[in-house]
């Protein structure tokens, strides 16, 4: 019995001593595997792609798939290039932790090596974003979810919605950040409401967009490639991408978009219950730098407008929009202007020709698709339930024709066909310098088949908020002196609360374009001249008196301003505005407004 009973001890000790020493291994050989990665990035954060590639062994990362697992390997595929790629021989970091999950921002560190600083710089230049930070992003990476509760509530849509063919047009894309928006539409969308993805190359040559990009989308029946034999820019190759198309709905994107969770429902019960609906997106901001996901929920939401210079912009729902939907828990904003993202029933796409304008490269389909639509027997609706991240570049990374102004030449077709007598306005701010802008005969009597309504209808009933130059008292330059010096400034959104500039007059619009309104102010679309007692700068209008208020008096030529009693006048060495105490005697005190009517002042 003794015996017995110490054999058994010593079995008992024995497995409990292997059953500790296997868990003891397994719990090690996990730590190390999960703590390799985690290793990388920290070790990428501080040293940079180079020195981290040589720290983590070969077996554990997948140098082409990362998160590459038996479960989900169809789902999975290739986040990243080659290690190599052949037009600039960068050494790509496939991405090795969870870098921008949910929209998170991606911060580089400050102390880069030269090399890495080099592969930022060169991504900043081909890009005009930070490839860099995108091309360590996954291309599946979750974002937040932005949609309104209400959104989410169950049978909210019709229940047989048709599906579309997206197109996206590109011309030399960063790898990554195409992909993204691929996989974005892929990923969140119903299967059954995607007929197609269609990209269209617009004539690349980067190498990584030709082969390589046949092959990674070998296996996606969905994606398919079209391919431009020239360089058609933006209109022509959307136009390219509808003639490939087979879905009953076409919806546009660019190429460096992500689309969030519930995104293209919405849009194609719009176009369900009245298909002369072009809808867009809520377009949610993707950061240049860090590629972070910034979104507002539906009270947040702007609307796109338009200034006197056919530059489209951004701007607050208007009162009266929101008055039509004070009843409504689930408010569809109609705006002015469409955002390039966009959703429209193919059979009224191709009533209203659209795009076919003899646009060249980039500029002016924003608008023209909007008048089009508003003037032509259409509406324009902006869907807050349905939101899609863009990443807004500060310049265009691409290349232009040589010896034509392409924007100018785009926005003259458009100012003849569509703004009617209005398009003076626009002449007014380019000096009335036309240049060669082609035939547009064909798209005038288009216009009238369409039996088309007028610019002033369009003004009246879809933009009433826009200030229109001829409601203004003076219009074009506001000189100093002997027509010596001009008030010159820009007046885009980051030329707010900055000071007004001076610069010798020249007669051609632009930054000297201004208007003096009925009510006393000095503007520019909605950017006034304003002053609180330190320096005379840009604000965005207020529509009261006060800091923005400045009296005229045609025989003194003085400019007083309202709050302070102070006149406007230029310093002596002519370098910039000063506010001094009225004196009628002094040249830098008086200005002449090119184009002023008395007669329009307010009694």
């Amino acid at each position: 019995m003794g015996v017995l009973s110490r054999r058994r001890s010593l079995l008992i000790k024995l497995v409990v001593i292997v059953s500790t020493a296997w868990f003891t291994i397994a719990f090690l050989l996990y730590s190390e595997d999960r703590s390799r990665p985690a290793l990388a990035l920290s070790l990428q954060n501080s040293l940079g792609n180079r020195e981290a590639r040589e720290l983590v062994d070969d077996n554990a990362i997948d140098p082409i798939n990362p998160f590459k697992n038996d479960d989900s390997e169809e789902k999975e595929k290739a986040y990243l290039p080659p290690p190599k790629k052949e037009e600039d021989n960068r050494v790509l970091l496939p991405p090795q932790s969870m870098a921008g999950e949910m929209g998170k921002p991606v911060v580089l560190p400050t102390n880069l090596s030269a090399e890495v600083k080099k592969m930022v710089d060169d991504g900043w230049l081909k890009n005009a974003f930070n490839q860099y930070v995108s091309d360590m992003i996954s291309v599946h990476r979750s974002l937040p979810d932005p949609r309104d509760e209400w959104c989410k509530k169950p049978n909210r849509y019709l229940p047989d919605l048709p599906a579309t063919s997206v197109i996206i047009c590109f011309h030399n894309e960063a790898w990554s950040i195409l992909l993204r928006t691929v996989h974005s539409v892929l990923d969140r969308s119903p299967s059954r409401l995607i007929t197609e993805v269609i990209l269209v190359d617009d004539f690349s040559d980067m190498s990584h967009l030709k082969q390589q990009l046949e092959d990674y989308w070998k296996n996606e029946p969905k994606v398919k490639i079209v391919r431009a034999k020239k360089r058609e820019g933006l209109i022509r190759a959307r136009l390219l991408g509808a003639r490939h198309a087979s879905g009953p709905v076409l919806t546009y994107l660019d190429s460096h978009c992500e689309c969030t969770n519930g995104w293209l429902e919405p849009l194609l019960d719009r176009i369900a219950q009245d298909s002369t609906t072009v809808v867009c997106p809520v377009i949610d901001v993707i950061d240049d730098t860090t590629l972070e996901y910034h979104w507002r929920d539906s009270s947040g939401v702007n609307v796109g407008g338009f200034d006197w210079n056919l530059q489209f912009n951004w701007h607050a729902v208007p009162e009266r929009e929101k008055s039509k939907h004070q009843n409504s828990a689930e408010p569809v904003w109609s705006p002015t202007m469409a955002g390039g993202l966009f959703s429209i029933d193919k059979n009224f796409f191709e009533k209203l020709g659209t795009y076919d304008s003899g646009f060249d490269i980039w500029g002016g389909e924003n608008l023209e698709l909007s008048f089009k639509t508003w003037m032509c027997g259409g509406t324009l609706e902006i869907v807050p339930c349905s939101h899609v991240g863009h990443i807004f570049r500060k310049r265009s990374p691409y290349k232009w024709r040589s010896g034509v102004n392409v924007l100018r030449r785009n926005s003259v077709r458009l100012a003849e066909v569509w703004l009617d007598e209005y398009a003076k306005y626009y002449y007014q701010r380019i000096g009335n310098d036309k240049g060669d802008y082609g035939d547009v005969s064909g798209r005038r009597e288009l216009r009238n088949k369409l039996k088309c309504k007028s610019f002033k209808w369009y003004l009246d009933n879809i933009y009433p908020e826009l200030f229109v130059p001829g409601d203004a008292v003076a219009n074009g330059e506001v000189a100093n002196g002997d027509r010596d010096y001009c008030l010159d400034s820009a007046c885009k959104p980051e030329d707010m609360h900055k000071p007004v500039g001076l610069w010798p007059c020249h007669s051609q619009g632009g930054n000297q374009y201004w208007m003096y309104s009925k009510t006393g102010e000095i503007r520019r679309d909605e950017s006034c001249l304003d002053y609180s007692g330190q320096e005379v700068i840009l604000y965005p209008c207020h529509g009261s008196k006060g800091n923005q208020y400045w009296d005229y008096n045609q025989e003194t030529k003085l400019v007083r301003h309202g709050s302070s009693d102070k006149c406007l006048a230029i310093n002596e060495s002519k370098t910039k505005l000063v506010m001094e105490q009225c004196n009628s005697e002094l040249t830098r005190q008086r200005w002449t407004l090119e184009n002023y009517d008395h007669s329009k002042r307010i009694k």
